[in-house]
């Protein structure tokens, strides 16, 4: 029997896959369960466009992610805090301070999707932040903290 996964079954297969079970498993076990469907011409065919559909739209938003990639590379941050002697910060520069720094540069987004090597900034110097724009996008984004006094 030639079903159609509607989520992800151990040992059988992922959501969306046409895979070849034995009958009494599909007919008593994963459709009524709400698992699959049986896999008709026209279930095949609806299956194929919702595919396509979907790889428009995460190519669509890979394209997107780029493009913000290339704007937030052309920004230079950099984040001031009141420091002590010898570059050492009052406090810490972390992922939520970065997020802030790129708003003012007319870019906004959340804390979450950026990564500060070491979790906080503790002195004065150059770093890097990953920021995560997409599942396959991910990019090395150099900012400067300032001591001020």
């Amino acid at each position: 029997m030639e079903i159609i996964l509607k989520k992800d079954v151990e040992y059988v297969g992922f959501a969306d896959d046409v895979v070849t079970v034995k009958n009494g498993y599909g007919r008593n076990c994963l459709i009524p369960q709400k698992l699959a469907i049986l896999a008709t011409p026209s279930a095949k065919k609806v299956l194929a466009e919702n595919l396509k559909q979907r790889a428009h739209r995460e190519q669509k938003a890979v394209d997107d992610a780029n493009k913000i990639a290339e704007l937030l590379k052309a920004l230079e941050i950099k984040i001031s805090s009141k420091s002590g002697d010898g570059g050492k910060l009052f406090g810490s520069v972390n992922n939520a301070d970065v997020a802030e720094a790129i708003a003012k540069g007319g870019q906004s987004l959340e804390k979450k999707f950026i990564t500060v090597a070491g979790g906080n900034v503790k002195r004065a110097g150059k770093y890097t932040a990953k920021v995560r724009l997409h599942r396959s996008v991910v990019i090395d984004l150099p900012f400067e903290v300032v001591g001020e006094k």
